[in-house]
């Protein structure tokens, strides 16, 4: 048996989601299923240490019985990254807590899936990216990517030559009715004439790529100042409001399921925001409450306005944050993946790497 290591091109592709959709199918199928995320990059805090949030999620779900630190031996946190700049990480003991831990999750295992960090470039310092991952455990690998445009396939191209011939193929996550007619005639036809296998296209669900604005506020503690402005559409993705307003405007207009983010002295910037269809909110930064008639504008309009005290570089962090974990932080959203990957995807092939 090889395990499956499910990895990404980039934060945010809805890996867990996937991840753990697949090892709940496999146990559906009547398999014991074991999981792992090597390096814990999805951080907090709970009961004095810092955790990643996927494993927990897992344990939920497939009824685990493996202690955190076995699914989770690198916590891959701000501190342990500057600690191994510094030399004072051990490569080999790091590599050896991968693999004796991946070794007793997979005793007696008819499956097991490997959710990769972050990205898979993650882990270079200590020669544990995604790639060295998939040597270190004999992996089979199905990679995740977005798709917007054509250009993101560098970002494909590169990865699968990271991978060499351990990559499966490529499981395109998250795809607009824009896209999915080029996906089909052309990106997936490239990709096939390089020797890369794709498995398929999941198509963008709202719930599953954003977190509504309601959700957003109390996420950050965010005060909300308009009263009518309903919070139930959803956000995913932020726009930076720093620019001048013609220029801002002209970003804004462009935009889909937004919110812009900037200073509450900006009306400028504020005006022209409530102005784009695509702009579901403001997030106003550094506690600096608007003028009454940008509240009124964002009533009429139905676009609530958020205020947070903290500056505009650590909201942007903060809500970034909300962002990913939002993605895949409950059994529901899990199931709601595995429906969207059981119409999409043939699950026995993809799951059949790992045999």
């Amino acid at each position: 048996m090889n395990p499956l290591l499910v990895s990404s091109t980039e934060a945010s592709t809805g890996k867990t989601a996937v991840a753990l959709a697949l090892a709940r199918h496999a146990a559906d199928e009547g398999k014991s299923v074991g999981y792992m995320k090597p390096k814990g990059t999805r951080l907090q805090s709970a009961v004095g240490k810092t955790l990643d949030q996927d494993p927990m999620l897992a344990r939920e779900i497939l009824d685990l019985d493996e202690q955190m630190h076995e699914m989770e031996p690198i916590v891959y946190s701000p501190t342990f990254v500057q600690e191994a700049v510094r030399g004072r990480e051990d490569r080999d003991a790091l590599h050896e807590s991968v693999t004796d831990n991946y070794e007793r999750i997979a005793e007696d295992k008819d499956a097991v899936v490997v959710e990769g960090a972050g990205e898979y470039r993650t882990g270079g310092i200590i020669d544990l990216t995604d790639p060295d991952l998939a040597d270190l455990l004999d992996a089979r690998v199905l990679l995740l990517s977005n798709y917007d445009e054509p250009a993101d396939l560098d970002d494909v191209l590169a990865a699968a030559d990271a991978f060499g011939d351990r990559l499966g193929g490529v499981l395109f996550n998250g795809v607009s009715d824009d896209e999915f007619d080029e996906l089909t005639e052309d990106v997936i036809p490239f990709l096939a004439e390089r020797d890369v296998t794709v498995y398929g296209a999941i198509p963008q669900v709202q719930e599953l790529s954003g977190v509504t604005v309601g959700e957003l506020a109390d996420e950050l503690g965010a005060d909300v100042l308009t009263s009518d402005a309903p919070t139930d559409a959803y956000v995913e993705r932020f726009l930076v409001g720093a620019m001048g307003r013609d220029a801002a405007l002209s970003g804004f207009r462009r935009a889909r399921e937004a919110a812009v983010i900037t200073g509450g002295d900006r009306s400028d910037i504020q005006t022209a925001a409530l102005g784009a269809p695509g702009i579901k909110c403001l997030l106003l930064t550094g506690g600096h409450r608007p003028s009454g008639a940008v509240v009124g504008r964002a009533e009429e309009a139905g676009k609530p306005i958020l205020l947070v005290q903290g500056d505009t570089r650590t909201t942007i962090d903060r809500a970034e944050s909300v962002i990913r974990s939002g993605r895949t932080r409950d059994p529901e959203t899990v199931e709601r993946m595995g429906e969207l990957l059981a119409d999409a995807v043939d699950l026995g092939a993809v799951l059949a790497l790992g045999d």
